[in-house]
């Protein structure tokens, strides 16, 4: 009997992770911990009865494969774990999808699709832990900085590959994963937008265009601290001054990154610490973190030297000094232009209306785009516009809808395989 497509089942196979793995404050499946492990395996139960090869990577990551006619592979990728007191959909949603894609193409293909099909659990998506996103995936995909891995410490004072190593992965192999991209020639991914665009719009799903490039600065203003009682406004070297001009101008460098479409880029500042830090001195010493993310390289190149050149006439006008120090970059990872149109085409099938956004997140499809693999994206609406906290939620109406049109794009993608190979 061939095998039918039920979202409902996602539904309550959600429900059914949350309630084995999260309590009142949320998900708490934190990859390397019991909880992620027992995950990992009620996952493998829900697939039991598939013909599916299982194996875990020499990163950690989990492949489940069906074999096809073709040694061709469409990959569909989530992740199962989560922020402490994450959400209920957050990763988990991409992964069960994709289950339920499996039972779908085992059915009707009688276990032997035109193209392999595999879905990967990528480890550690969240770097919740160690700080570092996109582990297993960045392993995979040949860009994790080993140097910068090796010395991730956890507030326990555990060692990364201290952790890995209790879990079963050898932490200096971990890149011998990627031969699991050998056969690669497609992957799609299904994700929470996290967001509120797709709500604002009422629209139930989104096709992503890519994900933004990062770049990460720590900018500290040095002045002179003086007695904030006897030192007149005119004579001081008030470096929280200067900063705090950032705050307003990193909102007009934003809005000026926008194009003729209205997408543009995003700027924060995420923290400010200042010396000494008391009541009755000028500010010495300011730090600010500037977070900057577009999907152009060339506007995010912009942004970045209009808040350089914004933050040193603040330093000039206020008659201190400016240092900037570098504490991440990641380029812009835009998505193959065939597969973002076979998504729109399977949510515009599916919901009647569709909508073109990037996703200012990072996820693993990033790494995977990274390595040279067509990928792409879809998106569905997130209330609130809320993620990494229990309060995460999507209409089931939605979820449902996602599924299907999540499974209209792996058939689609399946077909775009063979004619391109």
């Amino acid at each position: 009997m061939k095998a039918q497509l039920n979202p409902e089942r996602t539904i309550a196979e959600l429900k059914d992770l949350r309630s084995l793995t999260g309590d009142a404050n949320g998900a708490q499946r934190v990859a390397f911990t019991p909880t992620w492990l027992k995950a990992r395996k009620w996952l493998r139960q829900q697939v039991a009865d598939l013909p599916l090869e299982i194996h875990d990577d020499a990163a950690g990551n989990t492949w489940f494969t069906l074999r096809g006619e073709s040694e061709k592979a469409l990959l569909i990728g989530g992740h199962i774990d989560s922020v402490p007191n994450g959400g209920w959909l957050d990763g988990c949603l991409n992964v069960l999808a994709g289950v339920e894609i499996l039972r779908r193409i085992n059915g009707q293909y009688h276990g032997k699709p035109p193209v392999t099909v595999r879905l990967v659990d990528w480890a550690d998506e969240e770097g919740a832990r160690f700080g570092k996103s996109l582990f297993g995936s960045s392993a995979c995909s040949g860009n994790l900085d080993m140097n910068e891995a090796r010395g991730l410490v956890d507030k326990q004072g555990i060692r990364l590959p201290d952790a890995l190593a209790e879990v079963g992965i050898d932490f200096e192999r971990v890149k011998a994963s990627g031969k699991e991209l050998k056969n690669a020639a497609a992957y799609i991914e299904l994700h929470i937008e996290q967001g509120p665009v797709l709500l604002d719009l009422d629209l139930p799903l989104g096709a992503v265009l890519g994900t933004f490039g990062v770049e990460r600065h720590a900018i500290t203003f040095h002045g002179q601290a003086a007695h904030s009682g006897s030192t007149p406004m005119n004579r001081r070297k008030d470096a929280f001054l200067a900063a705090a001009k950032m705050a307003q101008e990193i909102y007009h460098i934003a809005e000026r990154s926008k194009g003729s479409d209205g997408d543009g880029g995003v700027c924060t500042i995420g923290s400010c610490i200042t010396k000494p830090g008391i009541v009755t001195s000028v500010v010495e010493e300011c730090r600010i973190t500037l977070d900057q993310r577009h999907l152009d390289a060339t506007k995010l190149a912009t942004m970045l030297a209009e808040a350089k050149a914004a933050s040193e006439r603040f330093a000039k006008e206020g008659n201190v000094q400016v240092h900037w120090e570098r504490l991440w970059q990641i380029a812009p990872r835009p998505f193959h232009n065939d597969l973002i149109n076979l998504c729109d085409e399977s949510i515009r099938e599916t919901c009647g209306k569709s909508h073109r956004l990037p996703s200012g997140p990072l996820h693993d499809a990033a790494e995977v785009a990274a390595a040279g693999i067509p990928t792409v994206m879809m998106f569905v609406q997130s209330l609130h516009g809320i993620s990494h906290n229990k309060i995460e939620d999507t209409k089931e109406e939605h979820l449902e809808l996602c599924v299907t049109a999540f499974d209209k794009l792996a058939e689609k993608v399946m077909g775009w395989i063979q004619k391109n190979s």
